[in-house]
């Protein structure tokens, strides 16, 4: 048994690769994370934080966005800011980013066709991109243990709505593990590390 197995065609892979996607992160604001009651805002903190981690490990391309933030809104939470370096905000006054020309160009100037997404609301920040995104032919990955609804209900009609539009789910560590595809690749450890951070918290939280 090789230590290593071959990596297939990064571009042309089924799967999703560090060469064929791009990653669009929306609303991470104080305001934002405020309405979502569908999850724990720690565990949504901590998923969000390791879905910037990974990206980065992977020099994966991202696309984040702010609404409002122009007008007096808070911006992207320091945590996700400082798992993204040199990621630049791009602001916007449209509820649905896919409306703003600037991120839409940011996603299409990318080339890349499997377009990974995560924001907080899900019922509008996520759904309304993701499927303006499936019609114009780019296959939608959406981060369901990192997002958030004003409610339950909110959230699981939204992922409903996507999943029959032709979205699909991903869980932020199935990402890691898509993307890392072999222990003996170049970044496992900076995925290990970032990953061992993750559930040393995820302890954390159970025995608080």
């Amino acid at each position: 048994m090789s230590d290593v197995t071959p990596v297939r065609d990064p571009r042309n892979d089924a799967l999703i690769t560090p060469q064929n996607a791009v990653l669009a992160l929306i609303d991470y604001q104080p305001e934002q994370y405020a309405g979502v009651t569908s999850m724990p805002h720690d565990e949504l903190l901590a998923n969000v934080t390791l879905l910037g981690e990974v990206a980065t490990a992977f020099a994966l391309p991202v696309v984040l966005s702010t609404v409002y933030v122009r007008h007096g809104m808070g911006a992207t939470n320091p945590e996700l800011r400082a798992a993204l370096p040199g990621v630049e905000e791009i602001d916007r006054t449209t509820m649905n980013s896919w409306e703003d020309p600037e991120f839409r160009d940011a996603v299409t100037a990318t080339g890349r066709r499997k377009l990974i997404i995560a924001g907080l609301w899900t019922e509008v920040c996520v759904a309304f991109p993701t499927l303006d995104a499936l019609r114009e032919g780019f296959e939608v990955y959406f981060v369901v243990d990192a997002i958030g609804g004003v409610s339950t209900t909110a959230h699981e009609a939204a992922v409903q709505r996507m999943i029959q539009a032709g979205a699909t789910p991903i869980t932020v560590l199935a990402l890691a593990c898509e993307l890392q595809r072999d222990w003996g690749r170049p970044g496992a450890d900076r995925l290990r590390s970032a990953m061992r951070g993750y559930f040393v918290a995820r302890r954390g939280r159970r025995t608080g």
